[in-house]
């Protein structure tokens, strides 16, 4: 019985041991933590860098709003092309990366439909011109009152037939891709009945996409080439719900990315979508841009500023507060006189000597407006301190 109280008793001391243990090294995690967050100063080093604060406050924004983008092709500069016959592919004449021109030859396929589309388009060419010269010679007989009227009627049925049968012809023709001239270029030369047609480009633009390879059978649904054209471009922004009332019209805009940060790019609004995306509760809003010297590509990730009339309420601090530091924007909260916090905060948009805060602090915080500089090396310092 003794013996059984004593395990009882054991067992009790291991399990405060182990709970005293397990909650070690939380607190120990958050030390380290606010280690790397919080810096303290001394009196004398707070006076010595001069350091200033003031405190979050709530202001007017006014002048622009400024949102998340993304570069795209401009639809009406970009095509998909390909057959709209099947063929194999006998000779591809470009790459990805070549530009071309309007009208350009861009690869040659052969095929047994594409010699019989070529070859019914001479049959009704040549049933016209027999049928035309035939109404035209009963016409003239029976303006002598020598011919047959019934002949003639009959003349003049088989013509407009011809010429319906021709005209249908003629659309398939251009259709899969051949222009007029192209028809009379090789209208007596053996190529026009084979089987071979030349697919081109029906704008001018870069080659970005390359899909087919020579002998390759290529379908109507083959998209085998895509090409943009990016001397004009689309910007596709995201504005907040409670900001579309701010734009009026369709404002001129300024684009601006990473890639060139001393380039603004000028843009105009398209576009502002009449739905609310549900899950983000914002708008989009399109912009078109010029795009000089193709320094813009799709795909790049930009900012737009779009001018504002009517002013909004923000939590603004001064922008020599803001500490950017790649890819964190935070500040300095002042815990006290000589205690510091770093806060990871959200920016929004600037206005002169403010910018907006949309996350991350609140109003009346005090923050670090001078000495943000002292107070980063600082705490570069101590990071690299505790590594060593």
């Amino acid at each position: 019985m003794k013996s059984l109280k004593l395990l009882f008793v054991t067992l009790f001391f291991v399990l405060i041991s182990c709970s005293k243990n397990s909650g070690e090294k939380p607190k120990e995690e958050e030390s380290k933590k606010e280690k790397k967050d919080i810096i303290r100063l001394s009196k004398e080093s707070v006076k010595e860098i001069k350091l200033e604060t003031s405190l979050v406050s709530e202001g007017e924004l006014t002048g622009a709003i400024t949102a998340p983008a993304k570069i795209l092709p401009n639809q009406d500069l970009e095509a998909y092309i390909g057959s709209l016959v099947q063929g194999r592919v006998s000779r591809v004449v470009v790459n990805i990366g070549d530009y071309v021109k309007k009208g350009q030859t861009l690869m040659i396929i052969e095929g047994m439909n594409i010699g019989e589309i070529k070859a019914q388009f001479l049959k009704a060419k040549a049933n016209l011109s027999y049928t035309e010269a035939n109404y035209n010679r009963l016409k003239i007989l029976i303006e002598q009152n020598v011919g047959s009227q019934k002949s003639f009627l009959e003349a003049k049925a088989e013509f407009e037939k011809a010429k319906a049968e021709l005209k249908a012809e003629d659309k398939k023709i251009h259709s899969i891709g051949l222009s007029d001239s192209d028809l009379e270029e090789s209208a007596n030369n053996d190529d026009h009945i084979a089987g071979s047609l030349a697919v081109k480009s029906p704008i001018e633009g870069t080659i970005v996409e390359r899909n087919v390879v020579i002998g390759q059978l290529v379908e109507q649904n083959t998209n085998s080439f895509r090409i943009i054209n990016i001397s004009s471009l689309f910007a596709d922004g995201q504005i907040a719900e409670n900001d579309i009332s701010r734009i009026t019209g369709k404002p001129d805009v300024v684009i601006k990315t990473s890639a060139y940060p001393d380039v603004h790019f000028n843009g105009k609004i398209v576009y502002i979508s009449d739905i609310v995306d549900k899950e983000t509760r914002t708008f989009k809003i399109r912009a078109a841009i010029n795009n000089p010297g193709k320094k813009l590509k799709p795909d790049m990730f930009a900012e737009m500023n779009i001018p504002t009339d009517k002013p909004a309420k923000a939590l603004l601090i001064p922008t020599e507060a803001l500490v950017k530091d790649g890819n964190e924007n935070y500040l300095f909260i002042a815990l006290n006189d000589t205690t510091f916090e770093k806060r990871i905060i959200v920016p929004g948009s600037i206005q002169g000597d403010y910018v907006e805060i949309k996350s991350g602090a609140s109003k009346g915080e005090r923050i670090v407006s001078k000495g943000t500089f002292m107070l980063k090396s600082e705490l570069k310092k101590e990071i690299f301190g505790e590594g060593d």
